[in-house]
């Protein structure tokens, strides 16, 4: 009888399976992809765009130095103060429904700023804008996350969406500046006005309709007062940006945010239905990866704002030269965007995370070696591009980390976290820190300072997030 002498090929020389591959997006999954970021970006440009111009319209509409905090602070309080309610509202009663009503508030209320006739008409387009960019911004997140499945199409997106979150912020200080210039202030409003014109009528043929199975009773108590603590904590930072922390309503309304917050906890603790899911916020990767969240917006923005005074005060450059600086902080963070989501791929949201905000924390020490010579500016401009890199990867990586996981039901809780997180990261950084350059009489070692304090609090983020998520696997 013949012997069968083959042999099985050993496990080992089989060659390695390759790596899958993010499924191609299809042409509709594109314009819905882009429906959804040219939104995110529209409100991120809104958060900076204004900012060179606001001399030059108070001088126009008749508003004093004092007043035009307002301005900023009118679209600052409602955009971040309804971002839990009004993501729990896309989740309960259509997100597709309260993303397209917002686009259409932020719209009519940037027109109604372009033609502004007085202090009150502008502010009220402000906070109106404000409102709707509360509406848009949590549901354009959970239509993103419920659109595209959880894996490399996910973080696709959100590397895209995380890419023009941060660009909007840079290139709308650019832009600011050639409309303010060219056009007049008003041109800056218009620009939102024309992007609101050019989303909304390609939104409703191209965003399905998602909401949760079943129907809960809104949270009305939890609502209350996570709304009101937002506002009051939100308005005390943005008042003691300009003012300092020693004035009576920023004291009342920090404690009575604070006070409002705590009560929200308490009743959330205890709800049928709460509007914030405490399971949620124990989970690991909500608790720490919005801390992550926090730090990267918070400090780099405040890095924007006091690097925006050196360069102008300090090192005289013209705004035009100060924008070209961030231009090139703006490509680098594309090209992060562009990148960030292989990287999470390879190593792990986690694992991105916690090294973002690590290179972050270290090229903002380098920021440390400025001083009044020439070559400051190469080394500002070549230090804050790079850790803008590092900012989108964390940016992004947080983003993943807090929604993986987390079913599609739930889905608006945790996008509304992630968003809250932006907002509230965007509106504290600059009264906690901004405030230590612009009141000392030194404004170059009030820079050093704030410096010196924004890389100790991201490195100490980095390793509280590290030993935090230190047990997860791959997210």
């Amino acid at each position: 009888m013949a012997i069968d002498t083959t042999t099985a090929p050993s496990p080992q020389a089989a060659p390695p399976a390759p790596r899958p591959h993010a499924p191609k997006l299809s042409s509709r999954d594109k314009l819905v992809l882009f429906v959804l970021c040219a939104a995110q970006f529209m409100v991120s440009l809104d958060f900076s765009v204004l900012n060179v111009a606001l001399p030059v319209l108070g001088a126009d509409l008749g508003m004093n130095q004092s007043a035009l905090q307002w301005a900023v602070t009118a679209f600052a309080l409602p955009s971040g103060g309804f971002l839990l309610l009004f993501g729990r509202f896309g989740d309960l009663f259509g997100r597709r429904k309260l993303f397209l009503t917002g686009l259409a508030l932020f719209g009519l209320a940037s027109l109604l700023a372009t033609f502004a006739w007085d202090p009150a008409s502008f502010l009220t387009g402000r906070a109106l804008q404000g409102v709707g960019a509360a509406a848009i911004v949590p549901t354009g997140m959970s239509l993103l996350t419920t659109t595209f499945p959880e894996g490399p199409q996910r973080d696709r997106a959100l590397g895209i969406s995380g890419m023009l979150l941060s660009l909007g912020f840079t290139v709308g200080m650019v832009l600011g500046g050639v409309l303010t210039d060219t056009l007049g202030w008003r041109s800056t409003m218009g620009l939102l006005t024309a992007f609101a014109l050019l989303v909304l009528p390609l939104a409703p043929g191209l965003l399905p309709e998602s909401r949760t199975p079943d129907r809960p009773r809104l949270d009305i108590p939890g609502a209350v007062t996570v709304t009101g603590g937002l506002l009051a904590l939100i308005y005390a930072l943005s008042t003691a940006a300009e003012r300092g922390f020693g004035g009576a309503d920023v004291i009342v309304t920090l404690v009575a945010g604070v006070a409002l917050l705590a009560t929200f906890g308490w009743i959330e603790s205890r709800a049928a239905a709460p509007l914030v899911s405490l399971p949620m916020l124990r989970r690991r990767t909500v608790a720490w990866g919005n801390l992550g969240g926090l730090v990267t917006f918070s400090m780099m923005t405040t890095v924007v704002f006091v690097l925006t005074l050196y360069f102008q005060e300090v090192l005289h450059l013209s705004a035009f030269r100060t924008g070209l600086v961030f231009g090139v902080q703006g490509v680098l963070s594309v090209i992060a965007g562009i990148y960030a989501p292989k990287v999470i791929g390879r190593f792990g949201a986690r694992r991105t995370l916690v090294a973002s905000l690590v290179g972050q924390g270290v090229l903002g020490a380098a920021l440390l070696g400025i001083g009044e010579g020439s070559w400051s500016v190469w080394l500002a401009t070549a230090a804050v591009s790079l850790a803008s890199m590092f900012h989108l990867g964390a940016i992004i990586s947080y983003g993943v980390t807090v929604t993986s996981g987390v079913p599609d039901e739930e889905q608006g809780l945790a996008t509304g976290l992630v968003t809250s997180t932006q907002q509230v990261g965007i509106t504290v950084g600059i009264p906690l820190l901004g405030v230590l350059a612009t009141t000392n009489a030194d404004l170059l070692t009030g820079t050093r300072t704030v410096l010196a304090i924004d890389a100790a609090v991201v490195l100490v983020a980095a390793a509280a997030v590290a030993v935090g998520l230190g047990g997860r696997k791959r997210a």
